[in-house]
């Protein structure tokens, strides 16, 4: 089996793989914790805490980013499998995680417009990043 790069430290995409798992369960995260007092982690897929307000958005912001997650994860590993430039896969992966990190914030103050913009534009960035290896000539 033959080694696909010569380094032993992750890449900053591969690093951003586990950015997008820690921001998908921190966005929920948030809610139970600056909640919880009535939070009640004997029912913590209770429907009645996060039926609406900042919680629901809470809850929308961590579904949406599972969601996101495996398209995100194919295409980093599609792009470095097939040894598409470390650099651009790298530009990208953190690009994404920027712009969800940004979506959640929409979401959160409930600014739906910039949500829906901020959430194509991570999507177009996912679709150049599973299209890199396009760009090796």
């Amino acid at each position: 089996m033959r080694r696909l790069r010569d380094t032993e430290t992750m890449t900053l995409a591969e690093d951003s793989l586990l950015g997008a798992v820690i921001l998908w369960l921190a966005t929920i995260g948030v809610a139970k914790g600056f909640s919880w007092r009535e939070y009640d982690n004997k029912r913590p897929r209770a429907g009645g805490f996060y039926s609406e307000g900042w919680r629901a958005r809470a809850l929308g912001a961590h579904q949406n980013g599972l969601e996101a997650l495996p398209f995100f994860a194919a295409a980093v590993l599609l792009a470095e499998f097939r040894e598409a430039p470390q650099g651009l896969i790298d530009g990208l992966a953190a690009a994404f995680l920027l712009l969800r990190l940004v979506y959640v914030g929409a979401y959160l103050a409930d600014s739906d417009m910039l949500r829906s913009v901020v959430w194509t534009a991570g999507f177009l960035v996912n679709i150049a990043l599973f299209l890199t290896p396009l760009t090796r000539g």
